[in-house]
């Protein structure tokens, strides 16, 4: 009896850790930052925000990773996020794998935006159809900033674009 209780514990174990590895190893790379559009669509809805889509390769695409070293982890940006935008991680890896709903959502939406080059930075709205289909209103685009300000700066037209627009 001994003996099964301990296998038992032994199975949970494993099957808790495989769990929460999976869990941890799609998130997106950056905190605050959601990888799954329909999750980032309806906080769009809720919240009234449009969707700052970073179409990254996080594993491989030096200028994106000195993108979220240079801004994406900086406070300046961090708190203008939270009060205009929705956080959509877009990750094309190479050496690690994205499970297949991600892999085919991500790129479904690089053909949408027409994505040649890493980073790519979209600001967007999206309705999605009972079919999975996309309806997207796209406000701006930019790529790599040197800085918080530099970034905002480029998308601060956008915004007020957006909101004169959607009134």
């Amino acid at each position: 009896m001994k003996a099964i209780i301990n296998l038992l514990s032994v199975f949970v174990l494993v099957f808790t850790s495989s769990l929460a590895l999976n869990a941890q190893e799609h998130k997106a790379e950056n905190e605050g930052w959601i990888v799954n559009l329909e999750e980032a669509q309806k906080i769009s809805e809720q919240t009234g925000k449009p969707i700052l889509a970073n179409f990254t390769g996080s594993d491989w695409c030096g200028w994106c990773k000195k993108l979220t070293r240079d801004v994406f982890v900086k406070e300046e940006f961090k708190k203008w996020a939270d009060k205009n935008v929705v956080l959509l991680e877009l990750d094309y890896p190479r050496r690690k794998s994205l499970p297949a709903d991600l892999k085919a959502q991500n790129a479904k939406l690089q053909q949408a935006f027409s994505i040649r080059g890493y980073p790519s930075v979209w600001l967007f709205d999206v309705n999605i159809d009972d079919t999975g289909n996309y309806d997207i209103g796209s406000w701006g685009k930019s790529g790599y900033a040197k800085t918080p300000t530099e970034f905002i700066s480029a998308f601060t037209p956008h915004l007020k674009r957006r909101k004169a627009k959607k009134g």
